[in-house]
């Protein structure tokens, strides 16, 4: 009898190291073939990271933290960093009551002001002004002067029109 408990234990045991072994098997297939799924996917985002900063790459050629030529043109004056002192006074147009005098258009809905930015150089702005229904866009050009004020001129400008 004892015989046959042993030999019915041993079977038993043999059984559960076979399913053990099968089923081990089966998860490495499963775990390699998501392996190599995921090694797939990482190659598809890299080459998209590429692109972006390619992209971004392409976007900050036309900018003045970008344009050593223009940037030499402010370093006697000892700014850390002129394109955000440039964007910062003009901002500071907005501050007066009613439309901001760079912007040809009397407001519709309210008051046109600028919101977006973007110093292409040591002499052009590109910006961008909204009263919160109606956009456009303003080409500016500007000097910086020795005392760092700042005169702004307005050389082209648009206005969108909306299609209903």
């Amino acid at each position: 009898m004892k015989n046959k408990i042993f030999l019915y234990l041993f079977v038993f045991a043999a059984l559960i190291v076979l399913y053990q072994f099968i089923s081990a098997g089966k998860f490495e297939k499963a775990v390699n073939a998501d392996v190599g799924d995921l090694k797939k996917e990482i190659a598809v985002l890299k080459d998209s990271l590429q692109q972006s900063q390619l992209k971004i790459l392409d976007i900050q050629y036309f900018s003045l933290e970008n344009n050593d030529d223009a940037l030499a043109y402010y370093d006697h004056l000892n700014l850390k960093a002129p394109a955000r002192y440039i964007e910062d006074k003009l901002l500071e147009t907005n501050e007066s009551k009613g439309n901001n005098p760079l912007v040809p258009y009397d407001g519709m809905e309210s008051d046109f002001k600028i919101n977006k930015i973007n110093v292409l150089n040591h002499k052009w702005i590109l910006a961008d002004f909204s009263d919160g229904k109606y956009w456009g866009d303003l080409v500016i050009k500007y000097e910086l002067k020795d005392d760092l004020g700042i005169d702004f001129t307005l050389l082209d400008h648009l206005l969108y029109t909306r299609s209903n």
